[in-house]
This record gives C-alpha cells, structure tokens and sequence, in this order.
C-alpha cells in the first residue's frame, strides 16, 4: 500500500505541475498577444472584431484552432484598399469567448455572425471562410440569406469527412473530463514540443512562415481554452452538416470557391468539387499549394475575395 500511495502521490504531482506550467503559459502568451481590436457582444459570445479600409464590406473567418490573425500576412490589408475590412476571432477562438451554454454547432456560430453583421451595420458583405469558417459561411449563407452578398470560400469544408485528419485526432477525445484533463495538462507541452511537426501538415505542401507563431497567432493556439473550444467546434459537425450539405441547391448569393490543388488537410475533389456541382454558378478556381492559403499565398487570396465581391455588385 505504501508503494500505491506513493505512485499516486507522484501521478498526481506531474498532474498538477502540467497544470501549473499550462496555466502559467497561457498567461504569458495572453499577455505577450493581447487583443488588437474590439469586442462586440452578441447572443451566445463575445466576439474579437477587428476593422480596416472603407466601401463594400467583407467579412473574414478564420478555420479551426485558428485566429483572426491568419488573415495578416497581406489579405486584410489588400482588401483594404477599396473595401471595409471585418475580421473575427470566432467563439471560443482567438481573443473572443464563447458562453458556456452556448454550442458549438455551425448553426450557433453562423447565428452569432448574423448578429454581428447586425450590430456592425454591414450590408450584405461579401463573406469569406477558410477551412471550418467556409462551412459556417456557407451556413451562414443558407440560414440568414438576407446578411449575405456573396461567398468567398477559401480551402472550405464542404462535407462531413469519415474521420478528422491524422493531425486533428487529439480534438476528437469523446468524453468531457477527460477531454479538459487533457487540455489543461498534455495539450500545451505537447503543442510545443511537436509544433513544427503539426504546422509543416497543416501547411503541406508549403512551408509554414517561420512567423507564424507570433504574426499569425499560432501561439494562441497553444491554450486550454482554445484547445477546448476546437474540439467542442469538430465534434458539433456531424449533428450538423449533413443538413447543411442537404441545402447547397438552395444557395442563391454568388459562390466562388478557391483551392490548393495539393492540400493535405481537405481534399478540393471532394469538397470544392462537390460543392460547386451543387451550386447553381458556383465557381471552382485550383491553384499550386496547400491549405493554409491565406498564409502562404495572400495576394492570390484576396484577389479570390475581391473577384468574389466584385460579382456580388449590382450589373451598371
């Protein structure tokens, strides 16, 4: 017995020096990143915006574990130019936080962008989404039809996938205490020792920018909390997307779609594809690269958005 309490003694002081470590890193990379615009409030979520640039408004959303920050390398500043530039840390994302009761479904989410749409005044933007934000544009599409004016969907999921991809597979942990227990003591040094690792998949075939932790929020991601609101964000999808997927017919609003021939994480066949067989004048555009396109590849990026907005004006 004394062995047992021992070993139990030990287990549970690793536990709580994970929890310290991961505690303490979460607050030095809050403060190190803070905030760099404003928080709106919105049923169900208090959303980081941040705006730039004046006309047409455009509204950009950012994928999975993501931030708003992926839009930094060049996009947001290209398309503020000539248009007003909206881009959110989605709930649970980013600086914004999600209610604790509120879902994570892509309805949920695409109802907190109605209501932002809403409290900032933009009129029928042109919404663009990147990976998980092309399916809640795409939701947001279909369920508020009057608060959009076109789609911009950038590498977007389409359709629900068999099983998440290899690098993923860490959010998937089914059960909530385990999932927490895991957030707040193997997540974050886990993170850190394998993230070269888990960037150059995401980034496959292209490399990630040696920056990005800091200039694209990577470090962000390294949180409990954003550990928690990815997962609870991939688990909601196959409550949902199968009715969305079933409504693509019903699309009205411009549709253009942009992938990267060699994506590793969403392939463009079965998602960019797929979608704009669906969708009446959809527009498939293929590139050279992978998925984390506004990245990697910003210029071509926002000139995708700005084409996409373009075709929403009204014919002169």
């Amino acid at each position: 017995m004394t062995i047992l309490y021992f070993i139990l003694a030990l287990v549970l002081l690793v536990v709580l020096g994970l929890a310290w470590f991961t505690h303490r890193t979460a607050r030095r990379i809050e403060a190190f990143l803070p905030p760099q615009g404003r928080f709106v409030d919105v049923p169900g979520a208090r959303l980081h915006v941040r705006e730039s640039g004046s006309g047409p408004a455009v509204l950009l959303i950012h994928g999975l574990g993501g931030q708003s920050a992926h839009f930094d390398y060049g996009v947001a500043a290209y398309l503020a130019r000539t248009h007003r530039v909206v881009v959110v840390d989605r709930p649970g994302s980013g600086h914004s936080t999600r209610d604790a009761a509120a879902a994570a479904d892509v309805s949920t989410q695409a109802a907190s962008l109605a209501a932002l749409i809403d409290r900032l005044g933009l009129e029928r933007p042109t919404v663009a989404g990147h990976s998980l934000g092309g399916a809640i544009a795409l939701t947001l599409a279909l369920e508020h039809p009057d608060k959009v004016g076109a789609l911009a969907l950038i590498a977007p999921l389409t359709h629900l996938q068999a099983a998440a991809p290899e690098v993923f597979k860490a959010l998937a942990i089914e059960s909530p205490w385990l999932r927490k227990l895991f957030a707040w003591t193997l997540a974050t040094p886990g993170s850190i020792a394998g993230g070269k690792k888990v960037l150059a998949a995401v980034f496959a075939p292209e490399a990630a920018p040696r920056d990005f932790p800091v200039k694209g929020g990577g470090m962000l991601s390294l949180r409990p909390r954003q550990f928690l609101a990815a997962s609870a964000d991939m688990q909601a999808l196959p409550g949902h997307m199968p009715r969305v997927q079933a409504r693509y017919g019903e699309l009205s609003v411009p549709t253009r779609v942009l992938y990267g021939r060699e994506d590793a994480i969403l392939d463009w066949q079965t998602n960019g594809q797929a979608l704009a067989d669906k969708v009446a004048g959809a527009r498939l555009e293929l590139v050279d690269g992978g998925h984390m396109l506004p990245v990697t590849q910003p210029q071509a990026t926002a000139a995708f958005i700005e084409r996409a907005a373009l075709a929403a004006l009204p014919a002169a």
